[in-house]
């Protein structure tokens, strides 16, 4: 495999605090963009882990999620390894209206969302958040089914917004959430992903039934980053 500037830069340390989102990102991306070309095999897992500064468990569901998705394909045996595939992921091909503002449909949302949970950890009482708690649970068993995945998603982030008594951020959660479905839509929805998101959403409720109003809001800016992530690595096109 090529060892350009750029590939360096793929496999630099991750710093972020969704490493996994932004593992698949930087895998993804490089593979969308040509860095990492069909048939390109990865540095082996344990080089991989010590050249992007992540747990070997870590790597191991960002490359599970982009062999799902058809990005990457996964050979056991001798010569095995992990190879960049032949072929590019089977999903359509975002309009150019999604291109150009997916970045803002997701600087939208981070906005309004990370207000409601500042407001929802201020506001709500330990019982209002048992339904919520009911779809976090509900959630980890949609895994293989994103459809009803996506529906349940929906239902918890707009009842976060009806936690904070606002009935107008309860209209602009649903709005944002709309534009969300619309432009997720264009990109693959593997387990691996789903998981760690749906863990992201358990750490939000558990900081909102705490009242901790500055917790809530980090990691529900956590949870938006790493979909951006995961847009980033996913979307079609450069």
């Amino acid at each position: 495999m090529t060892t350009a500037a750029p590939i360096e830069a793929t496999f630099a340390p991750v710093r972020s605090q969704t490493a996994f989102e932004e593992t698949l990102e930087r895998l993804g991306t490089a593979v969308k963009l040509g860095l990492l070309r069909p048939g390109d095999r990865l540095p082996a897992e344990r080089e991989l882990c010590a050249m992007m500064g992540i747990s070997r468990s870590t790597l191991r569901q960002a490359l599970t999620a982009l062999v799902q998705t058809g990005h990457l394909r996964a050979v056991r045996g001798r010569g095995g390894g992990t190879f960049v595939a032949e072929s590019p992921p089977a999903v359509a091909a975002p309009t150019r209206a999604v291109a150009q503002r997916w970045r803002d449909v997701c600087d939208e949302r981070l906005a309004v969302e990370v207000g409601i949970a500042y407001l929802a950890a201020e506001r709500a009482g330990a019982g209002a958040l048992e339904p919520l708690d009911a779809l976090v649970t509900q959630l980890d068993d949609m895994l293989d089914d994103f459809p009803a995945y996506r529906q349940a998603d929906v239902r918890l982030h707009i009842g976060l917004a009806e936690l904070t008594g606002c009935a107008q951020l309860v209209v602009l959660a649903t709005e944002a959430q709309g534009a969300m479905t619309d432009l997720i839509a264009n990109i693959a929805h593997p387990p691996e992903v789903l998981a760690v998101s749906n863990g992201q959403h358990a750490r939000l409720l558990l900081a909102i039934r705490r009242g901790e109003a500055v917790r809530a809001m980090q990691v529900m800016a956590e949870h938006l980053r790493a979909t951006e992530h995961v847009l980033a690595g996913l979307l079609p096109g450069p």
